[in-house]
């Protein structure tokens, strides 16, 4: 039996659990008092993330031990390649919740910033949830042309335009019904915001960099809603919180809750709606990790996804 075993680990007992929020869950975070202190309450534990989420050790090895497996393990369908299946685990229910939180209509338009493999996984989401438009927005050309050509959104290079104004043009003036922040805390930019937040980064007067998250409020239209998938880990500044309110914005958010995602996802992977394998662009094994590791990171050779075969 194959299986896909979530990143983020869920009891299955607990009152959010219960509820489906599998990534607020109460119980599988050894470590609780560091979240406690830091957001209120303890979220779960997660693989492979830090030490606030648990210390769990990450999953690129031969054996991975899975806690609560009648959780957070799923049984692939026969006949599925496994290069089909493996971002099930992560990046597909990411960008999978980040489309659902928008409550996307027929016809709307949502704007995605970020075309890794979570935006990806967010902008073919949001047209099998039933969106009209997805509108990209990244600096990278490779990543760029991969959600024009593999996910068919329309794209924006923001280093070459002011995004806000390019869509409020590509909208007729009124804004995408919805926008998702697929970037999160380490947020490229251009401009005075930019340099703003790096100064205060580099003086530790603040943790994350909110570019991305400015952006979409200011960008979505009166009434509409952005969904946040991106991490942030601790606090940051100027945030609209004017233009959200009086805007009459939606806000939602958080990890994924993919143990609610994930056997849907395979039932459309099964019945060939979503095919997430074209992330894959480079494969290596385990004991070339650290070189892997660091073309992921650095982006070297177009790299979107690295698949680890570990030796027999």
């Amino acid at each position: 039996m194959r299986v896909v075993v979530d990143s983020i680990i869920g009891c299955g007992h607990c009152f959010f659990c219960q509820s489906e929020q599998y990534a607020l869950c109460d119980n599988t975070n050894p470590k609780p008092e560091l979240t406690d202190k830091l957001y209120g309450y303890p979220t779960a534990g997660i693989y492979g993330y830090s030490h606030a989420f648990g210390g769990f050790a990450g999953s690129h090895a031969t054996y991975v031990r899975v806690p609560f497996a009648d959780t957070n393990a799923f049984e692939v369908p026969e006949g599925l390649p496994d290069e089909r299946v493996v971002f099930a685990s992560d990046a597909l229910p990411t960008g999978y919740m980040g489309a659902d939180l928008c409550n996307i209509q027929r016809g709307d338009v949502v704007a995605v910033w970020g075309c890794g493999g979570v935006g990806q996984m967010a902008i073919l989401s949001a047209y099998l949830l039933g969106a009209e438009r997805v509108i990209a927005i990244d600096r990278f050309p490779e990543r760029l042309a991969m959600a024009r050509d593999r996910a068919g959104a329309e794209i924006l290079d923001y280093e070459q335009v002011d995004v806000r104004e390019a869509l409020r043009e590509m909208t007729g003036g009124r804004g995408p019904d919805a926008c998702i922040d697929c970037v999160g805390m380490e947020a490229h930019g251009t401009g005075i915001d930019y340099a703003y937040d790096r100064v205060k980064q580099a003086v530790r007067l603040e943790t994350d960099r909110p570019t991305v998250l400015r952006q979409a409020i200011l960008a979505c239209r009166k009434g509409g809603t952005v969904s946040i998938m991106g991490v942030y880990g601790g606090f940051v500044d100027k945030f609209p919180m004017g233009a959200a309110m009086n805007k009459g914005l939606t806000l939602k958010m958080g990890p994924q809750h993919g143990q609610r995602y994930i056997p849907r996802l395979l039932e459309h992977i099964r019945k060939g709606e979503l095919d997430p394998s074209y992330l894959i662009t480079h494969r290596a094994r385990l004991a070339d990790g650290q070189e892997a590791y660091d073309t992921f990171k650095e982006k070297r050779d177009g790299c979107m996804r690295v698949v680890f075969t570990p030796e027999a």
